[in-house]
């Protein structure tokens, strides 16, 4: 990735200084500058940086009001800040250190100094920046189903009890698809697992293309799949039910699944609040409605009256 420094200070100077100090040590690719802190701030907005090195004397916007101005944006809260001040600045370093600085230089600097302090934290931070990554990995990986790439049982449930808080909170529309493949037993009887594996991973993909972005796909259980749609009415949510339905009635398989004609059977709840039904309760809610299309003959949409 590429690596990339601001350096905050009004003199010209200072700054060419310090960027002919770290050039040759190649620890960046891109080299910004600004006059002040508010100019600082207007860089960050379009140009993210791994390190800031900011004084603290400027016109208009100096480096403690710099800052604050950061402590109110959480995505710049871990580039870690350098203050350069003077060398007797002693109630200035303290007070930079407290506003969120994480070091500080003295000027005139040192030029050996200025080299490790920046290479100390630039390092940090790509320490810190690989564990945010591989966090966000695993978090992602927690709440998925392996197979299928969708959301799993576990954070539906999770979506789903936050969906209903909100809707009972705003009065805004809510709904849940239901949907269970047709006779998957006895696909993956006659064309084994692997096989079934391949027909749930297509099911999947297909309700994504189907959803909003903002919609939650889930696997639920085996082939059965909840798919959460906020402000969705219930005639939304059936046309949206019936066009997942058919396009899986129209699927085409390559290979030893070609012979096969896939249908699949949804139940589609709305919540009421009238009816101050659990989370629980709204899911069996659209479970009954697809208990209701499996027993009418399959490959059909019901709902819960």
């Amino acid at each position: 990735m590429p690596t990339s420094v601001l350096i905050i200070d009004d003199s010209v100077t200072v700054r060419e200084q310090i960027i002919r100090t770290l050039e040759p040590f190649k620890l960046f690719d891109r080299y910004y500058e600004a006059e002040d802190g508010l100019d600082g701030f207007k860089k960050l907005s379009s140009s993210p940086v791994d390190i800031i090195l900011c004084d603290l004397e400027m016109p208009r916007i100096d480096g403690f009001k710099f800052l604050n101005m950061l402590k109110n944006r959480p995505e710049l809260q871990d580039v870690p800040v350098i203050i350069l001040t003077g060398m007797n600045d002693r109630e200035r370093k303290l007070k930079g250190l407290e506003q969120g600085a994480s070091d500080y230089i003295t000027k005139p600097f040192d030029h050996e100094e200025l080299v490790a302090r920046v290479k100390i934290h630039l390092k940090i931070k790509t320490l810190q920046d690989e564990l945010k990554r591989s966090n966000e990995k695993l978090q992602k990986l927690s709440n998925t189903d392996h197979l299928t790439e969708l959301f799993n049982r576990r954070y539906m449930m999770e979506v789903l009890e936050k969906e209903v808080q909100r809707s009972v909170r705003k009065g805004s529309d809510l709904s849940i698809i239901m949907l269970d493949v047709d006779h998957f037993k006895q696909v993956n009887d006659r064309y084994g697992h692997l096989q079934g594996d391949v027909i749930l991973k297509r099911v999947a993909l297909q309700l994504k293309q189907e959803l909003r972005s903002y919609d939650c796909a889930a696997r639920y259980g085996g082939e059965e799949f909840i798919s959460i749609l906020p402000d969705s009415s219930l005639q939304q949510s059936l046309l949206v039910a019936d066009r997942i339905r058919l396009a899986i009635q129209a699927f085409k398989f390559d290979g030893p699944l070609a012979p096969l004609c896939l249908t699949a059977s949804l139940g589609v709840a709305h919540f009421s609040m009238e009816q101050s039904v659990t989370v629980d309760g709204f899911i069996k809610q659209a479970d009954d409605a697809l208990y209701r299309a499996k027993a009418n003959g399959r490959n059909r949409v019901e709902f819960h009256p």
